[in-house]
């Protein structure tokens, strides 16, 4: 067995991004990824400007003088005439400098009528005033190339005037589930069966992440059936995930069919939950086989199949971030890397600590949605009470 981080670091060296590209308009490119670095061809501000309500003002006027006249009025989007020296302009919030000034003094400081300001407290050079390029430079790197592409990129790239760009194109997943005990939601349950909660699980996560499940399916266990679905998939799918028959029971097909169809590199993991990993490829498409309990399915997911697919669509940013907590329980050695679900909780002095889940069993799906994140618990070492802990939040990724 090898480590998580082992794994992760095995999937980025093997996997391949795809380079197809689209070009889409601006709204549409939500949750895509930038197929190459943008630059800026203005200035952001365009022109200087004021940062508040006030007047514009040559600062070294007012060392002679603190009445002056007012001769213009400059509210935003309108051009300024240059500044008559001896003069103040009326400015407003986001109204372009005109030229011969180099301060604004608020109104606030200042007692004034529409033809003269008197001043009540002296500025220095450039006070209030956003200078052109403040924001974005010309010719500066706007998003960059392998960015999923959020609200907040969109709206920079709108204030540069781009009206579309070129993403790569989405991944196309294919997600099949192994097991003859599975059944959809909303048939008859039949005895020895359960509901087949993984392949919403994945398809949901596929797509909250920007991609395309292009094809669901439940497999019969059989290597014969297993075989056939893996290349089917890979014959239209850029990456194959797959639930359960990873392990090393005679119903559990999924090993041996991706070595008669490709290369198999990995089938065991040293972590808790989610030890059977299948990681390899069928025909020259990638593919990963989670374990068929669904909390292990969720946790590989969000530790290795987030890394194969981020690698794959071509982004830059492929792990999640850990953040630091405090634990409020103890756990002894462990001898996998263990993964436990917490909430975080605020104690009566105000601290912020890591609760567990009463049951970590790796079946008890109701625990993720109660969770927050995930306590990492390393190979070799204990948990105590006011310990400093590895936490990775997951309840973005259930939302």
């Amino acid at each position: 067995m090898i480590t998580v981080a082992e794994v992760q670091a095995l999937i980025q060296q093997r996997i391949t991004p795809l380079t197809a590209r689209e070009s889409v308009p601006l709204g549409q490119a939500l949750g895509l990824v930038c197929a190459s670095n943008i630059v800026s061809e203005i200035d952001i501000p365009p022109h200087a400007n004021s940062a508040m309500d006030g007047f514009a003002v040559a600062a070294a006027d007012l060392a002679t003088q603190s009445t002056l006249a007012v001769s213009q009025r400059i509210p935003a989007g309108v051009a300024p005439a240059p500044l008559v020296r001896g003069t103040a302009a009326r400015i407003f919030t986001g109204g372009e400098i005109p030229a011969g000034a180099d301060a604004v003094v608020i109104q606030e400081n200042c007692d004034y009528d529409e033809e003269r300001v008197t001043v009540l407290q002296s500025v220095s050079p450039g006070a209030n005033i956003r200078p052109q390029g403040q924001d974005i430079a010309q010719g500066a790197i706007v998003v960059t190339q392998g960015k999923r592409l959020n609200a907040i990129d969109l709206s920079l790239l709108a204030s540069v005037g781009r009206a579309e760009l070129d993403v790569f194109r989405p991944l196309r997943v294919a997600i099949l589930s192994t097991g003859d005990e599975l059944v959809d939601p909303g048939q008859p349950l039949k005895p020895g069966q359960i509901y087949n909660s993984n392949r919403v699980l994945l398809a949901c996560l596929c797509r909250q992440m920007g991609y395309q499940v292009i094809e669901t399916r439940c497999v019969a266990d059989t290597l014969a059936h297993t075989t056939s679905a893996l290349l089917d998939a890979a014959a239209s799918a850029d990456v194959i995930l797959s639930s359960g028959g990873v392990s090393v029971g005679e119903e559990d097909h999924v090993r041996p069919a991706v070595e008669a169809t490709g290369e198999l590199e990995l089938w065991k993991v040293q972590m808790k939950p989610g030890k059977p990993v299948a990681f390899g490829r069928v025909a020259d498409t990638p593919f990963l086989g989670l374990p068929g309990n669904p909390v292990s399915a969720f946790v590989v997911f969000q530790l290795l199949a987030t890394v194969l697919l981020r690698a794959r669509q071509g982004q830059t940013s492929t792990s999640l971030v850990a953040m630091k907590v405090v634990a409020d329980f103890s756990r002894p050695v462990t001898t996998r890397e263990d993964y436990l679900r917490v909430q975080l909780v605020s104690t009566a002095n105000g601290q912020t600590v890591a609760r567990p889940f009463a049951n970590m069993s790796s079946g008890v799906m109701s625990s993720l949605s109660w969770a927050d994140g995930l306590v990492r618990q390393p190979i070799d070492q204990a948990i105590n009470v006011g310990d400093t802990v590895d936490f990775l939040p997951i309840r973005e990724a259930m939302l």
